[in-house]
C-alpha cells in the first residue's frame, strides 16, 4: 500500500508539474498576443519629458527659506534675489549664453533594454547641442548582454564624436557592460563606495541532459555548421563544445579590453581586466574614474553657472505589455 501511495504521489506531482508548465506557456503566449493587438489598435504614445533642474533647486530652497526665515528676512531675501536676477540678465545680454547641461538617466538590466530610450534621447539632443554644452549620463548597471551594452556604449560615442563634453556619473554600480558605457566618457565621476570595473566576460547555462536521460526522454538537435551551437541546455555537452565556448569568451574579452584601453589609455589594462570590481576610491587610484563625487553634488555645483535639463524619453506601454514585462521580470529576479 505505501508503495502504491508513493507511486500515486509521484505521478500526481509529475502531472502538476506538466500542467503548470503548459499553463505558464499558454498564459505567456496569450499575453503576448494581447499586447500586440492592443499596440496595433492604440499605437505608441511616445514623447520626450524635459525638466529644468535649476527650477527644482530654486523651489526647494524657497520652501526651506519660507520655513526657517522670518517675514522680514524673507522679504529682504526676495528683494536681493530680484536685484541679483536683473544683474544676471544684464550680464547674459552682454556675454555668451549660459552653458547647458543635459542629464540622462540609464538604469540597465541584463538585456540593456533601456538602450532603446537612450538612442532616442541622444538623437534628440544632438539636434540642439552645440560646443560648450555638456551631456551628463547617470549610469547604474551591473552589466548584461555584449550586444546590448555594446550598442549603449556606441550611443554615448555619438556625443563625443560631435565634440560635446560627455560626463558619466556612477552613484551605485557601473560594472561589466555598465563600465563599458562609462569608459566612453571624457570625465567619469563615482561615489566613494560605487562598484566599478568587472572587465570580464561570463557565460553560464544549466544542463538537463542527465535528468532527461534518467527518464528516457530523447533530445534531438539538428544544425548546419560545425559551431552553430556549442553548449546546449538539453543535449550532452562535450569537451570540444566547452573549449569552443571558452575560445569565444576569450575573444570577446580581448575586444572588451581593447575597447576600454582605446577610451581610457592611461589605465594598466592587464591589471584591471581580471574580472574584479573595485569601489570608487580604489577605482580612482587605478584610473578607472577621474573624480570622487556624487551626481547630486556635481549637479548642485553646476547649477550655479549652467542651465540644467533632465531629458527622458517615455513611451506609454499598453496594459498587456506592462503585465507581460512584470511577469518576465519576476522570473528574472528569481533567476539572477
Amino acid at each position: 500500500m505505501p508503495s502504491n501511495l508513493t507511486e500515486f504521489l509521484f505521478e500526481y506531482g509529475m502531472f502538476l508539474a506538466k500542467f503548470s508548465t503548459v499553463l505558464i506557456v499558454v498564459v505567456a503566449v496569450l499575453l503576448l498576443i494581447l499586447m500586440m493587438v492592443l499596440r496595433a489598435k492604440a499605437g505608441d504614445d511616445e514623447h520626450l519629458n524635459i525638466k529644468n533642474i535649476n527650477h527644482k533647486y530654486e523651489q526647494m530652497r524657497f520652501i526651506l527659506e519660507s520655513a526657517i526665515l522670518s517675514k522680514k528676512e524673507l522679504k529682504q531675501k526676495a528683494k536681493d534675489e530680484k536685484a541679483a536676477q536683473k544683474k544676471r540678465e544684464k550680464q547674459n545680454e552682454d556675454s555668451d549664453p549660459r552653458k547647458r547641461v543635459f542629464v540622462l538617466d540609464f538604469k540597465g538590466d541584463i538585456r540593456a533594454s533601456e538602450v532603446s530610450s537612450l538612442r532616442e534621447e541622444i538623437s534628440s539632443l544632438l539636434t540642439v547641442t552645440k560646443k560648450g554644452d555638456e551631456v551628463l549620463v547617470l549610469v547604474e548597471s551591473g552589466g548584461g548582454t555584449v550586444h546590448g551594452y555594446g550598442l549603449a556604449a556606441s550611443q554615448l560615442h555619438r556625443v563625443r564624436d560631435r565634440g560635446i563634453k560627455l560626463t558619466v556619473s556612477v552613484d551605485k554600480v557601473a560594472a561589466s557592460g555598465g563600465y563599458m558605457m562609462a569608459c566612453v566618457a571624457d570625465h567619469v565621476i563615482a561615489a566613494p563606495f560605487a562598484i566599478v570595473g568587472s572587465i570580464g566576460v561570463l557565460a553560464q547555462i544549466p544542463n538537463f541532459h542527465r535528468l532527461l536521460k534518467k527518464h528516457d526522454i530523447d533530445f534531438e538537435q539538428i544544425a548546419a555548421g560545425k559551431y552553430k551551437r556549442t553548449l546546449t541546455m538539453f543535449g550532452e555537452n562535450t569537451e570540444a563544445d566547452r573549449d569552443k565556448l571558452k575560445e569565444e569568451l576569450e575573444e570577446t574579452h580581448i575586444l572588451f579590453k581593447d575597447f576600454v584601453k582605446e577610451n581610457r589609455d592611461k589605465v594598466d589594462i592587464d591589471k584591471i581586466a581580471t574580472g574584479e570590481h573595485w569601489y570608487g576610491s580604489q577605482a580612482l587610484e587605478l584610473g578607472l574614474v577621474d573624480e570622487i563625487r556624487t551626481s547630486d553634488d556635481y549637479l548642485a555645483i553646476a547649477s550655479a553657472e549652467a542651465d540644467i535639463y533632465s531629458i527622458q524619453y517615455e513611451r506609454k506601454k499598453p496594459l498587456a505589455e506592462k503585465i507581460f514585462s512584470s511577469t518576465i521580470k519576476l522570473f528574472q529576479d528569481e533567476k539572477y
